[in-house]
């Protein structure tokens, strides 16, 4: 069972202002098939590096999870921060992932090409930075499904096959 955190980066949200749609997507397809994963944490942050650095930490580190998605904060807002955030705390880079998402994206729209959205580990866990709409969360993930199973059970130390 992959165990994954899904963390919502939007200063409104962490306020309340603002209902968490595109958690939720992330939520429903990563429960389904082919990853079935399980959510064990979820978190909404502000914009604020140091936050979400810290989640990042805590989830990878203390409490182990195979897999933390984030969304929001991708993009090219002064406050958005999510990839810097991701950049300070992963060991290595998957820059496979960002790229796939990106071509997928600006098969949607010209803006995909905006996206600052990385993808790397720390230790055992697989950190990606995802969309911060249900749209772009649905498009990107369906890309990467299919390669997470294989991508955890090679970080976790798992059966990997070729």
């Amino acid at each position: 069972m992959v165990t994954t955190g899904i963390l919502t980066i939007s200063t409104t949200g962490a306020a309340g202002e603002r209902a968490d749609t595109s958690g939720d997507a992330i939520r429903e397809l990563v429960t389904a098939p082919p990853l079935e994963a399980s959510v064990a944490e979820y978190a909404i942050v502000p914009d604020d590096r140091a936050a979400i650095e810290a989640t990042l930490r805590h989830w990878a580190d203390d409490l182990r999870l195979n897999l933390i998605l984030t969304t929001g904060g991708t993009g090219l807002s002064p406050t958005d921060a999510t990839p810097e955030a991701t950049l300070a705390v992963v060991d290595r880079l998957v820059p496979g992932m960002a790229e796939a998402m990106r071509a997928e994206s600006l098969r949607h729209t010209p803006f995909g090409m905006l996206s600052r959205a990385v993808a790397g580990a720390r230790g055992a866990t697989l950190i990606v930075n995802l969309p911060g709409s249900p749209k772009g969360v649905r498009e990107c993930l369906a890309v990467l499904l299919p390669a997470l199973p294989h991508a955890v059970a090679i970080l976790t130390g798992g059966p990997a096959g070729h």
